[in-house]
């Protein structure tokens, strides 16, 4: 089985948390790095290069979709977010899903 690097870009504690718990479960996945915020994400995401990335979208300073505007080329996005009504901006941005929170661990499978 291949097992896909992954980071969490979110500045919400407890949606990290609930992220890392998820992710640990399904034996798919690695966590590389969680980030609180887009700026340190992006510092170091030429590093880490995780094929897959979970993005909130309305953070501090930068957003998620300005974040993956700014990258020529980016990880396999999936939107981790509150808010409905930016689903549709998300996959003009080539998302892979469309997490709406809170969401249970079997809608993140």
């Amino acid at each position: 089985m291949t097992t896909l690097t992954c980071i969490i870009v979110d500045d919400e504690p407890i949606a990290r948390d609930i992220l890392k718990q998820y992710i640990i479960r399904d034996e798919r996945l690695m966590l590389e790095a969680s980030y609180s915020n887009a700026a340190d994400a992006l510092r170091e995401i030429n590093v880490i290069k995780p094929v897959l990335m979970f993005l909130d979208i309305k953070m501090p300073k930068i957003s998620g979709f300005e974040l993956i505007r700014s990258m020529p080329q980016h990880p396999y996005v999936i939107f981790t977010t509150a808010y409905r009504e930016f689903a549709l901006d998300g996959f003009d941005l080539n998302a892979v899903d469309y997490l709406l929170k809170p969401f249970s661990f079997e809608r993140f499978l």
